[in-house]
């Protein structure tokens, strides 16, 4: 009778095994393989108001973006990935420079929302890199900004070779973008000339992100599924989802910030972007946005944005 009810937990526990297997792969393919994600199609959580929707559909910075002259530039990441970005020279020569970082999903020129008003208001020269997994850029998987770190310094230092080293850069991303520059922050291979950062949008860590999102989209807890997913993700995409971490790279940079996140943000919650400023190494600044969904905080409240940006910007980039 014992070795009868042993065959069955044994069998029970395959069962089990091979399931949770299963779905780390279901997941992976869901979330981190390139390719379209119809998963989030109609998800509230990322609904934003018809404003946000016009400004980002037809707003006139797109008409902007389709009249610049980029430059092309291409690089191989790291591990081989052959990257691109584009670059615009400002009107007048400057010693400053903007890297936008683009969201999940996006690319490159969608940075353009906040590039028209770097490069024309501003007066900075502009480069907007397509992540890998995105755009023009080669790669099979999403780096939800951690491998993206590391493209983004190497991108730094490309374009320090080109404009000179005494350049002035900052880094502003959104969403995940804002993810990839907060993980940029505290890598010791980070360029001094990196003297500012704006992260819109961001969140602490990609395995906590996946956790709150689970259990939102799939009423499902994040072990042990997660857990698996992530050791699909190494395998096949090269990094973990616990030590993709915004938070342990901010703890260890002296970089000013500046963190923007929609207090009506759903599927980042806001409360990641408070642990970023609580765990920050150095400065860091926090603007909330009163009615502002995921990514829409430039769109619901422009005048108030541009006006805290450049604030900062004089403060922290001379």
């Amino acid at each position: 009778m014992r070795k009868h009810w042993k065959k069955i937990v044994v069998a029970v526990a395959g069962v089990l095994v091979v399931a949770d297997i299963g779905a780390g792969i279901f997941f992976y393919n869901l979330a981190i393989k390139r390719g379209p994600k119809d998963f989030l199609e109609g998800n509230s959580d990322l609904e934003v108001s018809q404003e946000t929707m016009d400004e980002l559909l037809e707003g006139k910075w797109r008409q902007w973006v389709r009249g610049q002259d980029f430059e092309e530039l291409s690089m191989k990441s790291r591990d081989g990935i052959e990257l691109r970005g584009y670059y615009l020279a400002a009107k007048k020569p400057t010693d400053k420079l903007v890297i936008l970082t683009h969201g999940y999903l996006g690319h490159a020129k969608q940075m353009g929302l906040y590039g028209q008003y770097y490069h024309d208001v501003l007066g900075y020269n502009i480069f907007m890199p397509d992540a890998r997994g995105h755009g023009d850029s080669a790669g099979d998987y999403y780096g939800f900004g951690w491998p993206d770190r590391l493209d983004l310094i190497d991108w730094t230092k490309k374009l320090l070779e080109r404009d000179g080293a005494d350049t002035k850069v900052v880094y502003h991303g959104l969403s995940m973008g804002a993810a990839t520059v907060l993980m940029a922050s505290g890598e010791k291979d980070l360029p001094k000339a990196v003297k500012a950062i704006i992260a819109d949008s961001p969140y602490t860590d990609v395995y906590n992100l996946f956790a709150y999102q689970m259990k939102r989209m799939y009423h499902l807890p994040a072990f042990p599924v997660l857990d698996t997913t992530s050791v699909v993700t190494n395998m096949r995409a090269g990094y973990r989802l616990r030590e993709a971490s915004a938070l342990k790279e901010v703890e260890r940079s002296d970089v000013p910030m500046l963190i923007i996140h929609g207090k009506a943000d759903t599927f980042v919650p806001t409360r990641m972007a408070q642990e970023l400023q609580d765990h920050a190494g150095g400065k860091a600044e926090l603007m909330l946005i009163d009615d502002a969904n995921h990514g829409e905080g430039y769109v619901k409240e422009k005048a108030r944005y541009q006006k805290r940006l450049e604030k900062f910007l004089r403060e922290n980039v001379q």
